[in-house]
């Protein structure tokens, strides 16, 4: 049951980061990529910073204690929120999405397949393989339909 859980939680998790994308796209068209992305930074920090004061239980690891490779995962966010900001407006909400689920599940993938980033290994099967054309002809499909719509 956890699972099913924790698999409700990513698509609310992934419908929320099409709405910051709807919504990036819009900002930054007014006020510029960066600042769109600067804002999205900074209320998130506070935000997060608030949840760390008052909710998060204490850890064996500080930020200055683990392996300095884990601190890189916050540098992956800044390219993300950019290109986000800059592709909405010109290919749309859902093509962009699209796309970064193409490229999350391709990485996804090599690194469950490979066992990278110190992750446990879940190797390559036919469903798993299937599932990357079967997103692509999905990413296609979208996109064929926004050229067409415009």
């Amino acid at each position: 049951m956890t699972e099913v859980i924790m698999i409700i939680l990513a698509v609310v998790a992934g419908s929320a980061l099409s709405m910051q994308a709807a919504v990036n796209g819009k900002l930054g068209e007014k006020v510029g990529v960066l600042k769109s992305a600067f804002l999205t930074f900074s209320v998130g920090a506070a935000i997060t910073g608030v949840l760390i004061l008052f909710i998060q239980t204490p850890q064996s690891a500080t930020l200055l204690t683990v392996p300095k490779w884990q601190l890189m995962g916050a540098l992956f966010g800044v390219p993300y929120i950019i290109i986000m900001v800059t592709a909405v407006p010109r290919i749309g909400t859902a093509a962009a999405t699209v796309a970064v689920i193409l490229g999350q599940l391709s990485m996804g993938m090599m690194i469950d397949n490979f066992g990278w980033l110190q992750n446990p290994t879940i190797g390559l099967s036919w469903q798993r393989m299937a599932a990357v054309p079967c997103l692509a002809i999905a990413l296609w499909l979208i996109y064929r339909s926004n050229r067409q719509s415009s």
